[in-house]
């Protein structure tokens, strides 16, 4: 089973480039479901059929699609821990209305369609799953949410439940507020438990992302910042797909307008070549008209040229994910004690913060923040420093002599974190 999730900023033509791949893999003899997430609902469109919300639908021989449905479910399921936060902020006094509010599941939309992700993945229907994504924005709320959202559940409950469930009325009338029935305790270790298992599915080493752009300083720098956050929550990138790039025109051919726009472009793909060194990228040619159907997108996916491109896999969707593509974070031993290392592209050390909170250590990059839980063997060690090198982020841990003994004079311990500095 392989997932494909492209992503890009609204307008470079993720959908068209998705749902091209997704016709010439099933041609090629991979079954394929090709799924959108996005809210514009044009992957139909594209298609040039019309989708049904919740189902999959029949577009042609090894290949269906689907729209993924309202998070009416969702929101249902989430209903039995509503009502016990809800009577916990009566009990505080707090406006019912807004306690609604606030109780809301938070990305029920997004969630819904995680959820759908991974049942349609883990039916055993597909060998391939194409998931066109929404724009950059969405997405990076999209892929964030999983590993968050588990990180408040786990932590919504008190870790005594079983004593708890025995001292109940005593407990309740200590603390004053009514306490989670067992039928909560397990609808939130459920949805916790789904959550890390959508994580682990999308992180894993069947799943990666595709980078969709044109060849344009805005939408370049877009992907770029995309890229970084992409890897900061885990996920691999490996691909970049370069969309309308308008046909050379030679010296003595075309107009001034032509001109102007390849050499525009051809600055915009040495950009692209430089960002993304080391990742494949493939160039897609700017069509005379717009592709619809099966038929137009199967021969617009031929036309793709560059790093992976085959004639049957012009992305390179079936092949295995390149080794450096993973953004995995690793602990490895060194003659000090401990280094964590986090691929973090294309960052400089002043972009990056850091803070260590018990167990946890928290990553901010940009508008972006992973908390991470240390491995046991870190939660006994002080750090010791933090650097960004050639795009990863290495702390560095020493064993804590007050939780790890070992010979004092081998060790200086110093607490906190210190400031992240240039490799």
């Amino acid at each position: 089973m392989r997932i494909v999730l492209f992503t890009g900023k609204g307008g470079v033509g993720k959908t068209t480039s998705a749902a091209a791949c997704a016709v010439r893999a099933a041609r090629s003899g991979t079954p394929t479901l090709v799924m959108s997430t996005d809210a514009a609902h044009s992957l139909g469109d594209a298609l040039d059929v019309s989708l049904t919300a919740g189902e999959p639908v029949e577009v042609e021989p090894r290949l269906d699609a689907l729209q993924v449905s309202a998070p009416g479910r969702v929101g249902t399921a989430w209903r039995v821990v509503q009502d016990y936060l809800l009577e916990v902020f009566e009990t505080l006094g707090i406006d019912p209305v807004v306690g609604e509010e606030l109780t809301s599941l938070p990305g029920a939309e997004e969630i819904a369609a995680l959820l759908e992700l991974r049942a349609r993945a883990e039916s055993g229907s597909w060998d391939l799953v194409v998931v066109d994504c929404a724009p950059t924005a969405e997405t990076l709320r999209l892929v964030a949410l999983p590993e968050a959202l588990a990180w408040h559940l786990e932590r919504l409950l008190p870790a005594q439940r079983g004593l708890m469930r025995t001292l109940r009325p005593a407990a309740a009338a200590a603390a004053g507020m009514p306490l989670p029935s067992p039928e909560v305790a397990s609808s939130v270790a459920g949805w916790s438990r789904q959550m890390r298992e959508v994580q682990a599915m999308l992180t894993g080493p069947s799943a990666s992302v595709r980078l969709v752009l044109t060849p344009e300083r805005v939408a370049i720098a877009e992907a770029r910042r995309t890229w970084t956050s992409l890897a900061l929550y885990g996920f691999a990138v490996d691909g970049v797909v370069v969309n309308r790039v308008i046909p050379a025109v030679g010296p003595d051919g075309g107009d001034a307008w032509r001109h102007s726009w390849n050499e525009a472009q051809q600055a915009g793909l040495d950009e692209v070549a430089e960002s993304f060194a080391g990742v494949p990228v493939v160039r897609v040619p700017y069509l005379a008209g717009e592709p619809i159907g099966p038929d137009a997108l199967d021969a617009l996916a031929g036309l793709a040229e560059g790093d992976v491109a085959t004639e049957d896999d012009p992305l390179g969707l079936l092949a295995p994910i390149r080794n450096g593509a993973q953004a995995r974070l690793r602990v490895r031993r060194s003659d000090e004690g401990y280094v964590l290392s986090l691929p973090l592209p294309l960052v400089a050390a002043p972009q990056v913060d850091l803070k260590r909170r018990a167990g946890e250590l928290l990553v901010t990059v940009g508008d972006h923040r992973r908390v991470l839980s240390l491995p046991a063997v870190l939660q006994r060690c002080v750090v010791r420093g933090a650097r960004v090198h050639d795009g990863t982020l290495r702390v560095t841990f020493e064993p804590d002599p007050d939780l790890w003994p070992v010979p004092s004079e081998s060790l200086e311990p110093e607490h906190g974190m210190r400031r992240v500095t240039h490799g």
